[in-house]
């Protein structure tokens, strides 16, 4: 028997399924992420996994998004496109975001802070975005990035919408 291995991405990608043995199928769900995110707005964070308060989003990148920062550190990883995220190591963190704040807050405007540099990025690759630091995404090629977060107001749950029952 032999394998292939195929990797989706924003444009091409399979609708996957599940097969259920003896089960009613509402007792699972599923979507795939491509999908996911070729139906939402640039820079929208749709939540397509959770575990207690940590949530999995889903982002669409295309053209620059809004600054944000997080009380916690959060976790990005190119599942498709190529990127650029640029920091800002901000004067008063504290302005910007509570700590024990949980998610994470989009700024008004442009930060007020050092610039740290920024990190250019392709399909597998992965950045750590720093707690405390701001941060915003530049596409350079449409794509898909997955953000390792805790849940707050920006994660937008639309189960309804993305799962398959």
């Amino acid at each position: 028997m032999s394998y292939q291995t195929r990797f989706g991405s924003l444009q091409h990608f399979e609708k996957g399924s599940i097969e259920i043995i003896n089960d009613d199928p509402r007792h699972y769900v599923f979507s795939n992420l491509f999908e996911v995110a070729k139906g939402a707005a640039p820079y929208e964070k749709v939540v397509v996994a959770k575990n207690l308060e940590y949530v999995i989003e889903a982002l669409r990148t295309k053209g620059t998004s809004a600054w944000f920062v997080a009380a916690h550190d959060e976790f990005a990883v190119v599942m498709d496109g190529e990127l650029e995220i640029e920091f800002v190591k901000l004067d008063d963190p504290g302005l910007a975001v509570a700590a024990g704040h949980e998610g994470s807050v989009q700024l008004a405007g442009e930060p007020k802070g050092v610039p740290m540099g920024s990190i250019r990025m392709r399909r597998g690759h992965q950045a750590l975005l720093p707690a405390s630091a701001a941060y915003r995404f530049v596409g350079i090629a449409e794509g898909v990035v997955l953000l390792q977060t805790i849940q707050g107001e920006h994660s937008i749950e639309k189960w309804a919408e993305i799962c398959l029952h």
